[in-house]
């Protein structure tokens, strides 16, 4: 008798991003911006005073004072990890019981649910509306209803670009006391709505963040969990030991001591979206589009069309790659730089009146 795969894993599918070249990439809510050339320098001296026949600090201590000071918090109240992917599967293999019952939001970043099912945890989807927003009071009765022992979304949301304020927040995470909240906030550094300085006050609160989108160093693979003394214990004793390297951590280190360069760049980051936004919806509107362009506080648009696919594939053609989520007939566009956008806004005009306006005469 042959091995075989257990159930849970026997159909799946290895994840694959889009693969190929393109001139323009504006699909994966990375930074348009890489590293200046000062700061390679300091990164290049870094690596020349690596011991790479030594394990990394398993505390990732300078890493945590690097990133607590960029955002004013306690060291003492953050744990390093391996990108967020990592503490995602630590909540829901290590921080909860065989059989929990964990409430996700539906759309959004599907790596919740997934990671929840690999855990064996029963995973509970709440429906948003129509506008793509949360409404607490529904969202904390579905949690009752459900026996929820954890809620985890995305604020603002992966990939809709909306959230919930900070006030929200707030009722959300007191209204469920006995139910752990995470708030991914990946994308809280393109908007003022951050629970992050608040997240050691609760006993049920973990608030998440990443170097991979306003910093720019998605390459590194940093992730990090901000919550009370407690909580951050318990993570940082069942995260491996040596879970983030030592050229991550040292070369996030002296990432994070560049404020005043990280604060520009997501300014510029910010202004670009918005330049991003108002150009679509120009568009949307000069041609009576039925398109809904969702404003954003992350730095992409959302957009839902009926023309979804088309418009993905009619831009491949053109070299520029967005996301496209089949499912929900949308389109998901990352900010880039002003030639970047503007290349894109170019050919989205060029399809509406290729294909759509040709086609309806």
């Amino acid at each position: 008798m042959s091995y075989l795969l257990c159930e849970k894993v026997r159909a799946l599918e290895p994840y694959e991003p889009i693969s190929g070249t393109y001139r323009i990439r504006l699909d994966a809510n990375e930074s348009f911006y890489n590293m200046p050339k000062e700061i390679k320098e300091e990164i290049k001296n870094i690596i020349d005073n690596i011991d790479f026949n030594r394990y990394p600090d398993p505390t990732a201590k300078k890493l945590i004072a690097c990133f607590a000071d960029y955002y004013g918090i306690n060291p003492d109240h953050v744990t390093a990890t391996n990108g967020s992917d990592e503490m995602l599967y630590l909540l829901a293999s290590a921080m909860l019981e065989k059989e929990s019952r964990v409430v996700v939001v539906d759309p959004d970043f599907s790596m919740y649910g997934f990671y929840s099912f690999l855990s064996e945890n029963a995973v509970y989807t709440y429906e948003k509306n129509n506008c793509l927003n949360i409404d607490i009071d529904d969202l904390l009765a579905f949690a009752a209803e459900n026996n929820a022992d954890m809620i985890i979304f995305s604020n603002p949301c992966n990939p809709t670009g909306q959230g919930i304020t900070a006030q929200q927040a707030r009722k959300l995470v007191k209204g469920c006391g006995n139910c752990l909240v995470v708030l991914d906030e990946a994308y809280m550094d393109f908007w003022d709505q951050s629970l992050l300085s608040e997240a050691a006050d609760y006993d049920n609160l973990i608030v998440l963040k990443t170097a991979s989108k306003a910093v720019g160093s998605a390459a590194l693979r940093l992730g990090f969990a901000v919550a009370n003394e407690t909580i951050t214990k318990a993570l940082r004793s069942v995260k491996s030991p040596y879970n983030v390297n030592t050229l991550s951590q040292e070369i996030g280190s002296c990432i994070y001591r560049h404020k005043q360069l990280l604060a520009e760049r997501r300014d510029q980051i910010i202004r670009s979206t918005r330049e991003l936004y108002k150009g679509i919806s120009e568009i949307v509107g000069n041609y009576s589009l039925p398109f809904r362009v969702y404003e954003p506080c992350a730095n992409f648009v959302f957009v839902e069309t009926d023309n979804a696919g088309d418009i993905f594939e009619f831009l491949l053609d053109n070299s520029i790659a967005v996301r496209y989520f089949k499912n929900a007939d949308a389109l998901r566009i990352t900010a880039g730089s002003d030639e970047e956008n503007r290349e894109f806004l170019v050919n989205l005009d060029r399809y509406v009146i290729e294909k759509i306006l040709k086609r309806n005469r």
